[in-house]
Formats: structure tokens, sequence, C-alpha cells
């Protein structure tokens, strides 16, 4: 679906609201990534819950693999009403005029899953969903994906060995700084081009959690890994704040419900999947996968936690610190 039918689209959703509890409420439930994918077992998860728990009134179909929109074209679906929900990477916002996201594409920021879901999951994390409702977006929760690690056309193991490579990135001004605190480029590209860019040579390396590296085929294409763990991939699981809104109070409360369910499912097989593809990855003999030692993992968070003042202005000194406070994060300890 195109953009140009976007209009078209609003004036249905406006005119819609009546007849929402009559009808069967469809919702256009779109994203990036492979089906099977933690993210994408979720949406299809949360797809059928809803159907049980509305009895039938509402029908989530769900368009995995960029189907509808690609990376930089489904925030504006979204807000548009093109489609009804997405659940984007978290480095999506900045973009979109909500730099304070960005906290969680700093590097280093969160060193484990308990760390992270005391942000996600708290105060912090509501009150950055709430931060996109002048946006038209309502922010329904937090899904994790897992920890990202480092890939390339040769080993990397020290800070100095990413010197001169291409990396590719998400659009987010901090995950650029991460790549040049390394001494590497930053390449912004869609990820459905990923993997073509990689196997031209367009890129030399990226960055990404098992479960999206083995799916998308990028261990063909990336001799090296790094299990690195330096970054945290992650989504926010969004609606048009219109459409919400519209929607009959006892349909909201079960898809909240639905939702709910849905995110303990996600968050549970977001560490089991990533695991599991490692073990592909590693079996598949194309890639090569190294453990870094303490001193060397220690070397590339002194590189990289630099990172985090940098961006201090961009995302909110006082957001950064509370993120610490609540971690136990102390940066002068490196």
């Amino acid at each position: 679906m195109k953009l140009s039918k976007v209009l078209v689209l609003m004036l249905g959703l406006a005119l819609s609201g009546a007849a929402l509890a009559a009808g069967e409420i469809v919702i256009k439930f779109s994203h990036v990534v492979a089906q099977d994918t933690p993210k994408g077992k979720a949406a299809d998860y949360f797809a059928k819950l809803a159907a049980e728990k509305t009895k039938g009134r509402v029908k989530v179909e769900v368009y995995p693999n960029s189907q509808l929109y690609k990376d930089k074209e489904e925030m504006e679906a979204l807000q548009m009403g093109s489609v009804q929900m997405l659940a984007p990477s978290l480095a999506k916002f900045g973009p979109l005029g909500v730099k304070q996201f960005e906290l969680f594409d700093l590097p280093y920021i969160f060193d484990n899953y308990d760390e992270l879901h005391r942000i996600t999951q708290g105060p912090i994390g509501q009150s950055l969903l709430k931060m996109l409702e002048p946006k038209g977006i309502y922010g329904l929760t937090f899904w994790d994906n897992g920890f990202k690690s480092f890939s390339a056309k040769k080993p990397l193991k020290t800070p100095a060995d990413f010197r001169g490579l291409k990396m590719r990135v998400q659009s987010s001004k901090v995950l650029e700084e991460e790549i040049r605190a390394l001494g590497g480029m930053p390449q912004v590209i869609a990820f459905s081009e990923v993997y073509q860019a990689l196997s031209t040579g367009v890129v030399d390396g990226t960055e990404n959690p098992p479960s999206n590296m083995f799916t998308q085929k990028m261990h063909e294409v990336q001799p090296y890994m790094i299990v690195s763990e330096h970054g945290y991939l992650g989504y926010a699981v969004l609606v048009n704040k219109k459409f919400w809104d519209g929607l009959p109070a006892d349909v909201r409360k079960a898809l909240d419900e639905a939702m709910r369910e849905a995110t303990t499912y996600a968050n549970r097989i977001a560490k089991e999947e990533n695991d599991a593809d490692l073990e592909k990855i590693r079996k598949s003999g194309k890639t090569q996968i190294y453990k870094p030692t303490p001193a060397e993992r220690t070397a590339l968070k002194k590189a990289l936690v630099p990172v985090h003042q940098k961006m201090a202005d961009r995302i909110g000194a006082d957001l950064l610190k509370a993120v610490y406070k609540e971690t136990g994060f102390d940066p002068s300890k490196l």
C-alpha cells in the first residue's frame, strides 16, 4: 500500500469510529523482520490472543518482512493511519523528534536483562512512551529482541580492528557516533537491504542480535562475528492514537490484556531464540564466532562508553543520570 492512498484511509478511519463496535475491527500490524524472529512470533501470538479475548471482534493482520513498508516509511504510515500497529526498533524515534528513545542505542548502557527491564518495565519506560502521544502515537509496551553483536568481513577483537570499516547501522545519531568511536564509518541502510549491501561489499559489517543475523541469512555473507553484546535492540509496540481512542472501551481492555500476555511471551522467547540462533550460526560453519576475553570486553567498553556523554545533550543528561541510578552503572569505574 502506498502513502498516496493515505487520505482515503484517514477518511475511512474517521468515519469508522461508530461502526467499530458493530463489525469486525481490522488492525494491520506491520513490521520489518522475518516471521520466525522473536518479534515476528510475538506479533503472531498477539494476533491470536486478540481474536480470542475479543471473541472474534478484532482481527489482527500481521505483515512481516517489510511487506507493506520499509524502515523509513513505517512510522509515517502509522501516523497517517495507513497501518494501525507497528513494533519499530527503538532507534527509529530520533527522526520522529523524540530523541530520548536513543537512550537505548547507547553502547553498554545495560549489562543484562535485569538492568534493562528496570527501565522498560518501570516508570522511566512509561514516561518515554507518553512522549509519543503528541505525535499521534500511543505506546503500548516494549518488546525485547536481544543484545547486539558486531559482525564483519574481517576478525574483530579490539577497537583498532574496526578502523576504516563501513558498518551498517539504523538511522540513529547515537549508533553513528558508536561506529565513529571505534574508528569505523557508519552507513545507514534499511534493514531489508542489509543482506544485499553485505553481499556486494557496499558495507563491510553490521550489528545485530543473533536472531536477526540468522533469519536474514547475514551469517552467509559475514565470515566473522564477535559476541560483543555491546548494545540492546528492542522494540516499542505502537498504535495509531486516533484509532486506539476510537475503539470501544471493552475492546481496548481486551487488547491490553492480550498485549500484556504477548509481551511476557516476547521477552521470554527473545533470549531463547537468540541463544539458539547463535548456535545455528556456529554450526553453519560460515561464520567464525569469537567470544572476547574480560580484558577485551573492557577495552571495547572503554572505547564506547564515552559516547554516553557525547550524546547526553541530545538524549537528556537528566534522563541519563536517572538510568544510571536505576541500573547502578558508574562509567567512572571503567
